[in-house]
């Protein structure tokens, strides 16, 4: 739970159960929903330090501005974004309520934001129920649940504490963000006119590369371990062929995002999610670096090779699948994720 894996009680409870005793589990057993937010939190603070103020105040203003775009469908914001006690990973949890998921989405989707629909079935107690969310891939990852009209007034209670939800209407929200952080209402009515539906890209970077660490392959191909580890190894060795190239050290430090989306059609997933935040080119090289693998052992068709060999980037794209292939070394050192970031931002003053 601590590293997002898996995000529900329940489902982490029966995962541990079954890789710790392999067998049934009185629920008497198994450790309250209390038990385990505490060790997680303590996980945190181990880890994690304290978090700086102004990220909270980040993603509290940008809470307001989704629930004021949303403001028809009664949102309410609740967690640790509400609460204050957000850590790394942290994301904005919002409900809305309609009779029509799809409404919400088409509203996210005139905004221009980007989004995924997710219809979740949950079996506890014998009962089954199914929750719509809705992911928005912003410059913090925000979830809008869905709920029907009908439960408007209903005091929702926590799976922890058993307790009522905190949550807040966009009204209070305002007034804790003027409070707690001290902000004016024209300043804070001055950072919501400021914003958009368009995240800063080297946010969008930093928020599809962390769920990387998570993701593990086949040790046969890929015995370096995690998938950031090797998007890491990558984007060092295309440093070494090309300091001064942007696009090409981003096609090598994002080629692989989409496999913490899908790890079935990673190349397609990562394009999706990286839409309108990196160049042409740099998507080129991201859509055909398997392709180039297919090259090197002979299996991709001729005619699909002579194509692929007219375009103007393709010793480019032979290169990134010399560092794709070279970036999978246990043990490799690699500089840290946001140092490979800043440096890639900072090329434009570094080279022109």
């Amino acid at each position: 739970m601590h590293s997002r894996d898996v995000t529900e009680y329940f489902q982490a409870k029966q995962r541990a159960a079954r890789a710790v005793v392999r067998g049934w589990v009185k629920p008497a057993d198994l450790p309250s929903n209390a038990e385990i937010r505490e060790q997680v939190q303590i996980l945190a603070r181990l880890h994690e330090g304290s978090r700086p103020t102004n990220q909270l105040r980040s993603m509290r203003l940008r809470a307001m501005w989704w629930m004021k775009q949303l403001e028809e469908f009664h949102p309410k914001l609740i967690g640790s974004v509400w609460t204050g006690g957000i850590r790394e990973g942290s994301d904005i949890d919002i409900h809305v309520f309609t009779n029509h998921p799809d409404t919400i989405a088409m509203r996210v989707e005139a905004l221009g934001g980007s989004h995924t629909l997710e219809r979740k079935r949950v079996v506890k107690d014998g009962q089954s129920r199914v929750f719509t969310h809705i992911h928005i891939r912003d410059e913090h990852p925000i979830e809008l649940t869905v709920y029907s009209t009908s439960l408007l007034g209903f005091r929702f209670r926590s799976s922890i504490t058993g307790k009522p939800i905190e949550h807040a209407s966009t009204a209070e929200l305002e007034k804790r963000i003027q409070i707690e952080h001290d902000v004016d209402p024209d300043q804070l009515q001055a950072n919501l006119d400021d914003m958009d539906t368009r995240p800063d890209r080297w946010n969008v970077y930093l928020a599809l590369l962390m769920p990387l660490e998570s993701v593990r392959e086949n040790p046969k191909f890929h015995p370096e371990g995690d998938v950031l580890h090797h998007s890491l190894q990558v984007y060092d060795l295309a440093k070494d062929e090309a300091a001064y190239d942007e696009d090409f050290l981003l096609a090598a430090l994002l080629h692989d995002v989409g496999k913490a989306i899908d790890p079935y059609d990673h190349v397609a997933a990562g394009l999706e999610a990286l839409d309108g935040f990196v160049s042409e080119r740099t998507a080129w090289l991201i859509q055909h670096h398997m392709d180039a693998h297919k090259i090197r052992d002979h299996s991709l068709g001729a005619r699909r090779r002579r194509r692929l060999s007219e375009h103007p980037s393709f010793d480019d794209l032979m290169r990134l699948s010399d560092c794709d292939v070279a970036g999978r070394i246990a043990g490799a050192e690699t500089p840290l994720l946001e140092e490979a970031l800043d440096y890639i931002e900072q090329l434009e003053d570094m080279f022109g």
